[in-house]
């Protein structure tokens, strides 16, 4: 049994974006190499909304809300009914699964919200959650603060296949072994890998087979680059009981500072999350709901327009980081790259420090998304295309100066 202090240790939070204005760097100076290079401060660690300004109008709703008054403030905590009806129908269209918006769906203060509540809902002392890695960060810390075992799958990003992306035989294994959720995010965090069809529906079957209840975040499921093809996890024919699928208005529309997100799924955990919500936060901030109109009603080429800009910001840096030897894989979808890092002279929280106090440059380390990840960055390429191009060589020449 972990102390509290031991619980909270876990989630720890210096390489969250913003934290890193606390951090103390005069101690550097000792082993820097070289000297501090000029250019435009990039942070890489989050989307920029000034370089991708939310959908044009989503002010305006805002203060309808605003001046909705009470009406709006003091919704349901599940959410605005008549909200939650229209992206009910909408959701439902996109994801290929009627949904009901009396039962199955809630709004949550952002999809971080959605996260902690869904495996809440889930997870106790001793439950064997499948974790997979590399993955969104506070996957594996949520599960083992609230008591869980983190049973590790690997993710074969760098040469996955239409069956090969996860080891199934070992996910199979890790089922038979008492493993009793599962929790995974398609497209990817931090690689851009987009589950193929024929995965999802395995994934289907087993979790089916094995009663296993199963997370799914879809947050970047709406950036998928060209050619590209998307299944939906609620979509499958065969699929376990009790589900849970997180989506929002988030980094593809600019929408993060709302903090809003959007659960759905099996009634019963949506209940269970709406029981906690009621007690954590009462609801998603209530004027904030009403942006939640703009969601998939953006003007007509918005959404392509948006999904072409990052396809050339992200064209280019692998141009840059794959000519200078740092192996990236080609993200199917969202804004993120995961660049493999020489072998360096100093470890990578050191790197990670010297990058943003030479080169300034802010980027997340990748032991955030999975221990053995010493060797990686993770860059958010949302972000002014010449700021980015001109950052990623900066990376580039700072990897090169503390190589060995």
């Amino acid at each position: 049994m972990m102390t509290l202090d031991e619980k909270f240790k876990i989630l720890e939070a210096d390489n969250a974006p913003g934290q890193e204005i606390r951090q103390v760097m005069t101690d550097l100076s000792t082993i820097m190499r070289g000297g501090k290079m000029n250019g435009i401060p990039v942070d890489f660690s989050h989307g920029d909304v000034d370089a991708f300004p939310p959908p044009p109008g989503s002010d305006k709703i805002w203060n309808d809300g605003f001046r909705k008054g009470a009406q709006q403030a003091y919704t349901e905590y599940r959410g605005a009914f008549e909200i939650r009806e229209r992206l009910a129908e909408r959701i439902g269209k996109f994801t290929g699964r009627a949904i009901s918006a009396d039962n199955e769906l809630i709004i949550t203060p952002g999809t971080q919200g959605a996260l902690f509540m869904a495996l809440a809902t889930s997870v106790t002392e001793g439950t064997k959650v499948a974790v997979i890695e590399p993955d969104y960060f506070a996957n594996r810390k949520l599960v083992r603060f609230f008591g869980g075992e983190v049973v590790p799958i690997p993710l074969n990003y760098q040469k996955p296949s239409l069956t090969n992306s996860i080891d199934l035989d070992r996910l199979e294994d890790a089922l038979k072994k008492g493993t009793k959720v599962l929790i995974f995010s398609t497209p990817n965090n931090p690689t851009g890998l987009v589950y193929s069809h024929t995965t999802i529906h395995h994934i289907g079957t087993l979790t089916a087979k094995y009663g296993v209840t199963v997370i799914v975040d879809q947050l970047y499921s709406r950036m998928l680059y060209s050619g590209e093809n998307y299944t939906h996890f609620c979509s499958c024919k065969v699929q376990p009981e009790n589900t849970i699928t997180i989506m929002g208005p988030s980094k593809t529309e600019s929408l993060s500072g709302f903090r809003l997100g959007v659960a759905f799924g099996t009634p019963k955990l949506i209940d269970r999350m709406e029981r906690l919500q009621a007690i954590v936060s009462l609801r998603a901030s209530g004027y904030n709901q009403a942006v939640l109109e703009t969601w998939f009603q953006e003007p007509k080429g918005w959404l392509e327009k948006r999904i072409s800009e990052h396809e050339a910001i992200r064209d280019r840096l692998l141009k840059i980081f794959n000519e200078a030897h740092l192996k990236t894989s080609i993200p199917q979808a969202g804004s993120y790259l995961f660049p493999t890092l020489p072998p360096l002279g100093i470890d990578l929280n050191t790197f990670v420090r010297l990058l943003r106090y030479q080169a300034k440059v802010t980027v997340t380390p990748g032991t955030e998304f999975a221990p053995s990840f010493s060797n990686h960055i993770r860059l958010n390429f949302s972000q002014d295309h010449k700021a980015a191009i001109d950052a990623a060589k900066r990376i580039v020449k700072i990897a090169e100066i503390y190589s060995v």
